[in-house]
């Protein structure tokens, strides 16, 4: 399960043993980039029970072997949206659990002088507007890029937007809250602050460089 940070009304972050035992080892920096790589898998399909929760379903019949019944199914078309490139492998671990949802893509570069999202690629599915869309990046660091993102998905037409991250800071999630008060944050963890280079302290480092090995 997630709580709710006292703090923040739209952050909640997940205290489950196995995804805090996961993200230890992300942070660890003897941590090869293919075990990172499918430890943030792994814990993006962990969260994705949580963040997806509330989900509209509907009441449908079936036949089984045996007889009709009736059964529930997902009312409404999903949209996992990655930030490039680091949400990648968040959406391949949502994707493991949801292999129905669609993929949206989103590219945005951090400009390293000023820090300000860039954005360089929009790719959703025409009707991303139809149902909810999951935003996935590994880091919501100064909220720069998850809110630009959000911004993104706004314009063309998203209502049920949820983002799951692996780590998140009290200047990130305040920006959203800002800009975004309507859009809950699932996050492994709160850390303590970012340093004059827009990095997460203790952090787990680029997590894009950590997950492809560049």
């Amino acid at each position: 399960m997630s709580t709710p940070h006292a703090e923040h009304a739209n952050l909640f972050v997940f205290e489950h043993p196995l995804i805090q035992h996961k993200l230890t080892l992300l942070r660890d920096e003897s941590t090869t980039h293919r075990l990172f790589r499918a430890q943030v898998a792994q814990i993006a399909g962990l969260m994705v029970f949580e963040a997806t929760r509330e989900f509209p379903t509907e009441r449908i019949e079936i036949q089984t072997p045996l007889e009709k019944t009736m059964g529930i199914r997902l009312a409404t078309p999903i949209t996992v949206a990655p930030v490039l490139r680091a949400g990648l492998a968040m959406a391949e671990g949502v994707l493991d659990v949801m292999p129905e949802a669609r993929v949206g893509h989103i590219g945005l570069y951090r400009d390293e002088e000023t820090l300000a999202p860039v954005t360089y690629l929009t790719k959703l599915p025409g009707d991303v507007d139809a149902g909810p869309v999951l935003l996935v990046d590994p880091m919501l660091a100064t909220g720069g890029s998850a809110a630009a993102a959000a911004r993104l998905l706004r314009e063309a037409g998203v209502k049920d937007l949820r983002m799951m991250c692996l780590l998140a800071t009290p200047e990130g999630v305040t920006r959203m809250w800002e800009e975004h008060a309507d859009v809950p944050i699932y996050t492994a963890g709160l850390d303590r602050e970012l340093d004059e280079r827009g990095f997460i302290h203790p952090g787990l480092g680029d997590a894009g460089d950590r997950m492809y090995g560049t």
